[in-house]
């Protein structure tokens, strides 16, 4: 029986994971599923026919490392997915500048490799907004991520300028749809539409993420969604094993916030068929 890694890490308990739901359908396909984290030391990965990064929910803070135990997994006999070379694009956000060069519309963004105080003056200008968010070019699970008023900048901008000395960072206009409407998730699965999901932010917070109170719901997307959807699979350098891509609003106008090719939870919570469709494309994929 061939065996698949779901890559993860060491602690999860504050966190929601949904993983585990491929056991059954992986299994009924004919593969054996092993949970591994990444921090594991001398690990034989040769013994994996495949490896797909899932829950790795702490890289952020160890970016090299958690790179480095990729590329071990990649010059082992076992397939990586998704691909090294694409999530060494996918790692900084800059891959969103790139998306944008093709025509993919993406948010409003001023871009600091090196983050100044006069960014934020100059954001609040170029955006003619009243709020912004700022957020480092690497990160996950809204770590490191501020909405931000003229006020709150000069409050916080001693200890924001201190966990940014060495990192890069993006601003963006905070978009009050995210409050209104919520943010959409489209899961594509080897290019193939899989299911969506509405994430809203709860009371008083604008993180959508679960582990920050958000709330999930299924949806069915409008065409404007699957057209921009496919734009965007479309638009990336190689084929996604699993893709989330994150879709706002504008101004009326849908636009990419973020392509999540790493480490995405792809919630098979909402939808029943999703693990087994992912299970199915990933068996024929590697058949």
């Amino acid at each position: 029986m061939p065996k698949v890694a779901i890559l993860t890490t060491d602690n999860l308990d504050a966190f929601f994971v949904y993983d585990r739901l491929l056991d059954d359908p992986l299994k009924s396909l004919g593969w054996e599923s092993t949970e591994v984290s990444w921090r594991v030391k001398n690990h034989n990965w040769d013994q994996y026919d495949v490896v797909v990064v899932r829950s790795t929910w702490d890289y952020q803070a160890h970016c090299q490392e958690f790179l480095a135990c990729l590329q071990i997994i990649d010059n082992s006999s076992a397939v990586l997915c998704n691909s090294m070379s694409l999530i060494e694009w996918n790692i900084s956000k800059r891959y969103l500048k790139e998306l944008e060069d093709k025509g993919v519309p993406i948010i409003p963004t001023l871009w600091a490799d090196e983050l100044h105080e006069p960014h934020f003056a100059a954001a609040f200008a170029k955006f003619n907004c009243d709020e912004i968010v700022i957020k480092p070019y690497v990160s996950a699970n809204a770590d490191g991520t501020y909405r931000l008023t003229p006020a709150a900048v000069s409050k916080q901008l001693p200890s924001i300028m201190q966990e940014y000395k060495q990192r890069s960072a993006m601003i963006q206009p905070f978009l009050t749809s995210i409050l209104e409407q919520g943010e959409y998730s489209l899961f594509y699965f080897n290019s193939q539409y899989s299911h969506a999901i509405c994430k809203q932010p709860a009371k008083g917070d604008f993180r959508v993420q679960e582990e920050h109170g958000g709330q999930l719901t299924s949806i069915q997307p409008s065409n404007a969604m699957f057209a921009l959807a496919e734009q965007t699979i479309d638009a990336l350098p190689e084929e996604a094993l699993y893709a989330r891509v994150d879709i706002v609003s504008l101004n009326a106008e849908l636009m990419i916030i973020e392509v999540e090719l790493i480490e995405p939870s792809l919630y098979f919570n909402m939808d029943e068929s999703s693990a087994a469709f992912f299970a199915k494309v990933f068996a024929t994929k590697f058949a």
